[in-house]
């Protein structure tokens, strides 16, 4: 765009500040003089002592004029009032005169200066202008032709000054279309710099990168987001220098897709990529399109937008876990229910065989191991039941802050922890009140602490902190459940331990999944659908050096419960 521009801004400036056209009037006045003053020197002893007393005095004044002229609108840079332009105006008249006066009157070359001097009147000056200037031309041309030179009224003095006339007249008419067309263009020109403006500060602060390459692989243009999420310095320094190398270098399909565009014009929509820098190994989103003006007018160029989309991928997730929970929830309760009354049954007939008089000893050993499993089995089966009717069927406001202390108290006293493994709160001394189910979050909380006890090795030290965000932590992207006007909270719980192994990661949430001998693998899923419950979100990050677990609710819920 500033290319297309950039000529015909020029010619708005010319037409808009009178000085562009000054400085040619400048010109002409001190070469109209300059020549007078040479003819004069050249001509001393055989011209009138008058004239050359005038063209001497005209080189002269219009030097002192002229110097001062300059010194007003080029160096001071003071406005050029319409005072400051009839003068200059008038005083081009007289030197026209001047010129015309010295040369012979009518017969003089120099009259036709005058028909220049009200055309630049009628440009300089407003609507009007040029005709006022225009008369004082015919009355300064009559007095020197009549008065001075004594010269007869002729036909040819009256059509020269018909001609100032029309001239006048013409050059008004032009000046005013002209002013008119260049203030709509002016307007217009505003306009486009008001949305280049617009356009820059927009590509400047939106979240997406964007490159735009030519077909030499040279930057055009990139944004600060661009440089941010590629790691690369991608500043104005580099306009113009071929980038798809170092591109390649973190982001190979990005600037497969680039190069592939810009040299095929073939574009690409919602492909996903992959940026590996010094720090980070992220997914992005990307799109390209091209440009490719046939005839050469404008350079061929291809453009990438892309973002980051790792929290996307993530919620993603969170929704197919979700998803996947509620079915397994629902098969849970089905066979819990189916087996528990058959179990029950068992149990009961075992009982009754192993009091029987004709049971031997053998035969009550036998019933009381088939008792305990069934037992076993029955505590199992209350757990899947206990899962698939997570829910939060109480809401009330309570103390989050005070929930997190009472869970992580009893996760701290737990028998299955390592010797000196310690539980350090971090929580405000006020009370961080939200709308919730007690008994349901204190379920999530305890399952989370107890789990990072038991993962931290002995004398480690696992952190629950519980916080209030302010609006510009909450991360972007979150469902519509977490309103910034009424607030979230948040949860965490860090241990020491050696990390999530890699191959579970991605099934952690999933019931029965479990690293620990005897484990139902059912503690996280618990977590998950309690937190789902309050419509709220869980994340994991889990390294070699321990694993922390955030949880986000928001303050309050727009509806009791959530999903089953």
């Amino acid at each position: 765009m500033a290319f297309l521009t950039r000529d015909s801004d020029k010619t708005l400036r010319a037409i808009r500040d009178p000085r562009f056209l000054l400085r040619w009037v400048y010109l002409g006045r001190l070469s109209l003089a300059a020549a007078l003053y040479v003819a004069a020197v050249f001509k001393w002893r055989h011209a009138d002592a008058t004239d050359t007393l005038v063209a001497s005095l005209a080189f002269a004044i219009a030097m002192v004029v002229t110097a001062a002229s300059v010194v007003w609108t080029d160096v001071s840079k003071r406005r050029t009032s319409e005072t400051f332009l009839y003068l200059q105006c008038i005083f081009d008249l007289l030197l026209v005169t001047a010129a015309v006066h010295t040369t012979g009157g009518s017969d003089s070359q120099f009259t036709a200066l005058y028909i220049l001097v009200i055309a630049l009147a009628s440009f300089l000056l407003p609507a009007g202008g040029g005709l006022l200037v225009a008369a004082l031309g015919n009355v300064v041309y009559f007095a020197d032709v009549i008065w001075w030179h004594d010269t007869e009224l002729t036909l040819a003095v009256w059509l020269q000054l018909g001609v100032f006339a029309i001239v006048a007249l013409g050059s008004g008419w032009l000046s005013a279309r002209v002013h008119e067309t260049g203030t709509g263009s002016a307007e217009l020109a505003h306009e486009l710099t008001q949305v280049r403006l617009q356009a820059s500060e927009i590509l400047r602060n939106i979240r997406s990168g964007i490159i735009t390459i030519d077909p030499g692989g040279r930057l055009v243009y990139a944004n600060a987001m661009a440089g941010t999420l590629l790691g690369l310095d991608l500043g104005e320094g580099r306009l113009g220098e071929p980038i798809l190398a170092d591109v390649r270098g973190v982001a190979p399909e990005l600037a497969d897709e680039l190069e592939r565009s810009v040299r095929l014009g073939i574009r690409t929509t919602r492909a996903e990529a992959r940026v590996v820098t010094g720090e980070r190994d992220f997914p992005i989103g990307l799109t390209t399109t091209c440009i490719d003006i046939d005839g050469g007018i404008v350079t061929p160029t291809a453009t990438a937008i892309f973002q980051d989309i790792s929290d996307q991928k993530r919620l993603d997730s969170l929704r197919v876990r979700a998803e996947r929970l509620e079915a397994v929830a629902a098969l849970s309760a089905s066979l819990a229910h189916e087996i528990k009354n058959p179990l029950a049954s068992i149990r009961s007939a075992v009982e009754q065989l192993a009091r029987m008089s004709a049971a031997g000893e053998d035969e009550r050993t036998l019933s009381t191991l088939i008792v305990r499993e069934a037992d076993r089995l029955s505590r199992l089966l209350t757990e899947f039941l206990d899962f698939a009717r997570v829910r939060a069927t109480r809401i009330e406001r309570v103390d989050l802050a005070e929930i997190a202390r009472g869970a992580a108290s009893l996760a701290a006293s737990h028998p299955d922890r390592c010797e000196g493994v310690r539980i350090a709160i971090s929580a405000p001394d006020e009370p961080l009140l939200i709308e919730g189910d007690d008994d349901l979050l204190h379920r999530a909380v305890f399952n989370l602490a107890l789990n990072a006890v038991q993962a931290s090795p002995a004398a480690g030290e696992v952190r629950v902190e519980v916080a209030s965000l302010d609006a510009d932590q909450i991360p972007g992207g979150l469902p519509s459940s977490f309103d910034a006007e009424h607030g979230v909270v948040s949860l965490r719980v860090l241990d020491q331990g050696a990390g999530i192994p890699s191959e579970i990661r991605d099934q952690m949430f999933d019931p029965f999944v479990t690293t620990k001998l005897g484990g139902t693998g059912l503690g996280l899923p618990v977590v998950h659908r309690a937190i789902e419950a309050h419509r709220g979100l869980v994340f994991v990050d889990s390294g070699s050096g321990g694993t922390r677990f955030t949880v986000l609710l928001p303050r309050t819920q727009t509806a009791p419960g959530g999903a089953a």
